[in-house]
């Protein structure tokens, strides 16, 4: 997190929780948020799934969740683990001997759900399966798959019942002497999503993971998660993250961290501060920005370019921009390199140009990080 002095303003105060770990990603404490995915394929189809799982880790994704419903899911998952770039979580529901075998696959998570996953008895073996497999676990909670007492006792899904939900499967965890867990709690609503949450945060220390579960399609599902993620991370709540969209697993990562980015949380690969265009712009700035985008989507390093149309705002956000470019003149504008103006510059050249300019700077970060680690910059 950029806990920058200067603009104190900027940051955000995490709630303490405490560390667990992920295979090799740490979850809470300090450790960065977390932003995962899931999988739409058959995990049966192993080929498919770890390519996909490979897509996503490439955008960015730390950790990436696997369905396994059946017997032959989890017999391809001991496949998919061994292949995958991220620790791999094994979504659970009903049939609590897919947990014992995808622990024994060597999935690094167990996702079980309290509301199907069955009787104490079952869960006590879930348990020693994630213990001598050295698995963490996930009580995914959610707001449409409650406990049919919790639905008599409340009458409908609602925060407190989440909540309830949430806090007797901790007990049970801990009755059995596991502290290796996280939780979630979400709902499709995004007021009961976020009020049980809140409630949540204030009655444990566990890592908690995020989400606005079946948010929809691409646009409504960015707007609810942006929304509902956005109002809990502000609050310093969330220690890991998953957009539920229908869409691509990929833009589930994309936009999971315009979210954090968004939020000053966490930072990776190119930041683009865009107008929306009007009659001044001095180059088309939509069909510009939608071209840069595709061919910077292969930088990782945190790097702020500004693409504005005209000299109204332009100058005053390229001076908070690493590379910027603004339009003004005759098919021309000027390029701004680290806030100053560098030199003007034909639209027409514009686009190879700032590719440039930002690659250049990424490859000079990769550098300067090796020499830090000691390492080589690749």
């Amino acid at each position: 997190m950029d806990h920058n002095p200067i603009r104190p303003w900027r940051n955000i105060e995490r709630r303490h929780s405490r560390k667990i770990f992920v295979g090799s990603v740490p979850v809470g404490g300090d450790a960065p948020i977390a932003v995962q995915t899931m999988t739409n394929t058959r995990t049966a189809d192993v080929a498919g799934t770890v390519q996909q799982i490979q897509e996503c880790a490439e955008a960015g994704a730390d950790i990436v969740r696997v369905s396994v419903p059946d017997g032959d899911s989890s017999t391809a998952l001991r496949k998919i683990v061994s292949q995958s770039p991220v620790p791999i979580v094994a979504d659970i529901h009903f049939h609590y001997q897919r947990a014992i075998e995808s622990a024994d696959a060597g999935a690094a998570c167990l996702r079980i759900n309290p509301g199907n996953i069955g009787s104490e008895s079952r869960v006590r073996e879930v348990i020693a399966a994630a213990r001598g497999n050295g698995c963490s676990i996930r009580i995914g909670v959610n707001a449409g798959s409650l406990e049919k007492r919790l639905l008599e006792k409340y009458r409908e899904p609602c925060p407190d019942a989440m909540i309830e939900s949430g806090l007797d499967q901790i007990r049970l965890l801990e009755d059995h002497g596991f502290g290796n867990y996280k939780i979630s709690c979400k709902a499709s609503d995004v007021f009961m999503a976020v009020a049980a949450y809140r409630g949540l945060a204030e009655q444990t220390d566990a890592p908690i993971h995020l989400g606005i579960t079946e948010a929809g399609s691409w646009v409504p599902g960015t707007v609810k998660s942006a929304i509902g993620l956005g109002s809990l991370l502000w609050e310093g709540i969330g220690d890991t993250l998953r957009v539920s969209l229908s869409a691509d697993p990929v833009e589930e990562v994309r936009v999971g961290f315009e979210i954090l980015k968004a939020l000053n949380l966490r930072h990776r690969g190119v930041s683009i501060v865009a107008c929306p265009s009007c009659a001044r712009q001095g180059f088309d700035v939509i069909q510009t920005v939608a071209e840069l985008e595709e061919r910077l989507a292969h930088v990782r390093e945190p790097i702020s370019l500004s693409i504005i149309g005209c000299v109204v705002n332009g100058p005053g956000e390229a001076l908070l921009t690493d590379v910027g470019f603004t339009g003004g003149g005759k098919d021309a504008g000027m390029v701004y390199l680290g806030g100053a103006a560098a030199r003007k510059l034909g639209n027409d050249a514009m686009i190879d140009h700032i590719v440039g300019l930002v690659e250049a700077k990424a490859a000079a970060m990769r550098e300067q990080s090796a020499l830090q680690d000691g390492g080589v910059a690749v």
